[in-house]
């Protein structure tokens, strides 16, 4: 046999393998996509208003709760502000998902809404690396999901939490 091919075991010892293996739930993926799921609720419901709709923070468009996204300034790829609720707006899902400029109106509509110092804050926190820890990622699960049932007894916005 050649040394430069790998040694694979059988087929039948590769699906009994297969069987013996759990699923984490509770990993790191896992968790920031339950968190992102619950973050994204929050970012909305506190965006919208009493009646349910939502103004787009980039266009400025009012939607319903459903055509909304929570839209990031600064992409979700940068885990420092990822979570960040200066960061995160309600945002239609056209200007999120379609729109190339709509970060030009965001910024402008931003800066109104928190001011620059916090802005410029934002822009620091964004270029800085950061790595959640398992438990940090449970304790903002809980915090959010908390905080996604008081917002929809308050609003009286039916939401499903995951």
């Amino acid at each position: 046999m050649n040394k430069y091919y790998f040694n694979r075991k059988p087929k039948v010892a590769q699906t009994a393998e297969k069987g013996v293996k759990k699923r984490n739930y509770k990993s790191k993926p896992n968790l920031v996509k339950k968190l992102d799921r619950l973050f994204s609720l929050y970012i909305r419901l506190r965006d919208a208003m009493p009646n349910g709709y939502v103004r787009c923070i980039s266009c400025g468009k009012i939607k319903t709760f459903d055509d909304v996204d929570c839209g990031h300034f600064y992409s979700r790829t940068h885990m420092s502000t990822r979570f960040d609720e200066d960061n995160c707006n309600a945002e239609c899902k056209f200007c999120n998902r379609f729109s190339a400029d709509h970060l030009i109106a965001y910024q402008t509509n931003l800066i109104r809404k928190i001011g620059i110092s916090r802005f410029e804050k934002l822009g620091l926190k964004a270029k800085s690396t950061c790595h959640w820890l398992d438990s940090e990622l449970e304790d903002r699960i809980k915090y959010y999901s908390q905080k996604v049932n008081e917002l929809s007894r308050e609003k009286a916005i039916r939401v499903k939490v995951k």
